[in-house]
């Protein structure tokens, strides 16, 4: 540890004061999110260690180095078989905060052989303990002694040489006294649980013991990942990718999707989710570098439209960040990204050529996935627009099938709007798609670049009522009186009402009242409580042209037949105001504090008038 300089004169340099306790607590609990990661460090600097003995004894047989993992209740101890350290290294790399031992020339040449980078894995060790004992000897000197080093939660250290017989081979053990509020992290079964967690996929071979006599010690990673092994057949092959998914995830991928990318040393899964989850729900993702678990929540990996998978990876070239808990954002990150982009897109684009069952189930889980993805991506606009499936008024189908039987496709702008007038227009003959949904109206109008043939439009409210028949003209003047009273009485919505015939005959009104039109009558009701200036002028023009909602009754309704014959005044306003909120409600827009009083009041002063009548 560098100890601080003595006070100098004004304007000269002067040493930071560095309290080594305060710096040891911030590092070891502030820069990481959890206590359990103590071992994934540990496991990440002997991992280091053997890949530096590696470098030094590059012909040594596959299996001849490894780590050892002892936990007993009282002591956690991890030792490997690596390039350890002389007394030098201790002294220097140890004992500062900061310095790794991967950035010495003398070590390694390529930094990027190792996971870690910066020098303070060492202190996530406090997070469970107060004291770290390590014993290393180094391999590059024959006949090199033991060294002994002692840290403290503190910040002191002590370091002394040993007898060869302390440490006879080369390597590093690091031995941790738990502290009695740790246990939960630092019990054998955890210790087990936690080096398979974390080491799994590590290529060196790790061991777990727990001091039991006669037990033997059991492997923590006894196979390499999956993709890493060859299998007799590639349906065997599916098999095993699907199984490590589901073991990993706790689900049965609907399909795997084999991810590799050699030029950054990346191979690994991508886990098709057999559900939808909600559009902006972000998955995490398991990302290993060389083997070594980094995250479980690498949501960085894949662009955003990708939520219908989970991936689970292993990297050579990407790069940890201090607390090795995610991805360093830099170019090599930014083209893996897009590079796993591509294999998502490529294999919807293999699932639409050979294989309509499984594209059937993806889609049905997963169409809004798709939907934003074919947004901004025209190739899969290309392949999957006439596949996905959309609300219309032949029910939910696929706009290939739809365009197949209208040539004219309309579009709303609002769920409501289309609730408003699907069965009308369906009994028309008209063909609606619901363009309410996220991204639906989008997609809908851009049918024609992929059959050119298809012509798409905005549902205009003029396009239905030119589909609704008009009634003879003695009906129309039979009716005028009734219509002149029903226009009053629902002026104050600045709606007007008409007569026409259309299906089903069930349906006693429809109500024509897009969203633009209740916004521009807004507008008119602030001109009308802006009275003068030249901000009344404009909204009064304005008020001049906004559109008014209209009640169109259904002269094929037996009800609208009677209520248009009646010849009570009041209880033909009652009837009309009725009618107006009955086709108020099967819209299902949201209703103002005006139309429910007046459906509240039409209801009652209609019982009380039936009420009246039978007494």
């Amino acid at each position: 540890m560098t100890l601080p300089r003595p006070a100098s004169p004004d304007g000269a340099d002067r040493a930071f004061q560095v309290d080594l306790r305060g710096l040891v607590d911030l590092l070891s609990h502030h820069l990481y999110s959890s206590p359990r990661v103590y071992l994934r460090e540990l496991l990440q600097n002997a991992v280091d260690a053997l890949t530096a003995r590696r470098g030094l004894e590059p012909d040594a047989p596959d299996g001849a180095f490894g780590i050892r993992l002892f936990a007993d209740g009282s002591v956690v101890r991890v030792e490997d078989d690596g390039v350890g350290l002389s007394e030098a290294d201790v002294h220097t790399f140890l004992a500062t905060i900061g310095r790794s031992s991967k950035r010495a020339d003398g070590i390694a040449e390529q930094r990027g052989d190792f996971i870690g980078q910066f020098g303070i894995g060492l202190l996530s060790c406090f997070l469970v303990a107060d004291e770290i004992h390590v014993v290393s000897r180094s391999a590059r000197t024959p006949d090199a002694p033991a060294v002994e080093w002692r840290g403290h939660g503190d910040g002191s250290y002590s370091v002394r040489t040993l007898p060869a017989s302390a440490r006879p081979l080369p390597g590093t053990t690091v031995t941790l006294t738990p502290r009695s509020d740790t246990g939960e992290w630092t019990r054998p079964a955890q210790v087990h649980a936690l080096g398979r967690h974390f080491g799994s996929l590590l290529r060196h071979p790790v061991t777990f013991s727990d001091g039991t006599a006669g037990a033997a010690a059991v492997s923590v990673n006894p196979e390499p990942a999956p993709w890493a092994r060859t299998f007799p057949t590639p349906g065997s092959r599916s098999r095993a990718l699907a199984a490590y998914g589901e073991e990993v995830f706790g689900f049965a991928p609907l399909d795997t999707i084999e991810l590799d990318l050699p030029a950054v040393g990346l191979k690994g899964i991508a886990c098709v989710l057999p559900e939808a989850v909600p559009a902006g729900r972000r998955h995490g993702h398991r990302v290993h570098v060389k083997g070594m678990l980094l995250s479980e929540q690498a949501d960085e990996i894949l662009p955003e439209w990708a939520f219908f998978v989970r991936c689970v990876i292993d990297a050579e070239s990407l790069r940890p960040t201090a607390s090795r808990e995610s991805l360093y954002e830099d170019d090599t990150l930014a083209a893996v990204r897009d590079a796993l982009a591509e294999r998502m897109r490529a294999w919807i684009a293999r699932a639409a050529a050979s294989d309509p069952e499984l594209l059937g189930r993806f889609l049905q889980a997963h169409h809004l996935a798709v939907k934003s993805l074919a947004v901004h991506d025209d190739e899969i606009l290309r392949l999957l627009l006439p596949w996905l499936p959309f609300e219309t008024t032949d029910g939910h189908t696929t706009l290939d099938e739809f365009a197949r039987t209208h040539r004219t496709v309309l579009v709303t702008s609002s769920v409501e709007e289309f609730r408003q007038v699907a069965a009308i227009a369906s009994a028309a003959g008209l063909g609606v798609v619901n363009g309410g949904y996220t991204y639906d109206r989008e997609l809908v109008h851009r049918l024609p670049e992929i059959r050119p043939e298809a012509s798409v439009a905005d549902l205009d409210p003029a396009t239905l009522t030119a589909h609704l028949d008009p009634v003879d003209r003695e009906t129309e003047l039979a009716a005028s009186a009734y219509l002149a009273l029903a226009r009053d009485a629902l002026a104050v919505f600045d709606c007007d009402v008409a007569l026409r015939t259309f299906h089903p005959a069930s349906a006693p009104a429809l109500l024509v009242d897009s969203r633009e039109t209740r916004h521009e009558r807004t507008r008119s009701q602030l001109a009308r409580e802006q009275e003068g200036g030249l901000w009344g002028d404009i909204l009064g023009a304005l008020r001049q042209e906004a559109p008014r909602a209209q009640l169109i009754l259904n002269q094929l309704n037996p009800l609208v037949r009677t209520a248009v014959a009646i010849d009570e005044p009041e209880l033909a306003r009652t009837s009309a105001e009725a009618l107006y909120g009955q086709a108020a409600l099967l819209s299902r827009r949201p209703l103002r504090p005006a139309e429910s009083s007046l459906i509240n009041r039409s209801f009652l002063d209609l019982l009380a008038h039936a009420l009246r009548k039978d007494s």
